[in-house]
């Protein structure tokens, strides 16, 4: 899947970026024709969960959205995604039922 990362307010390692890819990347064995993702890293200063992500998942005639919040961009990639694999899960099946 074509993404595009974005860390606000720091930089992101290239290991960080690996763990992001390879999840969003699971999510096409759930629907196979999204065209791109954008994912945004951001870091808070408030809290001990203090990073977030935000996912955008463009597929055709639509657009997707998740974001998490944890103690760590991993924890928080893990949410996002989860909740992406429901948002396919539903839409695929709304497609399916027309």
């Amino acid at each position: 899947m074509k993404l595009q990362m974005h860390s606000i307010k720091f930089d992101a390692d290239s290991k960080l970026l690996d763990v992001v890819q390879k999840k969003m990347d699971k999510l096409e064995t759930y629907y196979d024709r999204v065209i791109n993702g954008e994912v945004f890293l951001r870091l808070n200063n408030e809290g001990i969960k203090n990073k977030t992500v935000e996912i955008k998942l463009n597929i055709p005639g639509d657009q997707l959205f998740a974001v998490a919040t944890d103690k760590s961009f991993e924890a928080a990639t893990e949410e996002a995604t989860e909740a992406l694999r429901r948002q396919l899960k539903k839409y695929k099946q709304r497609i399916m039922s027309h």
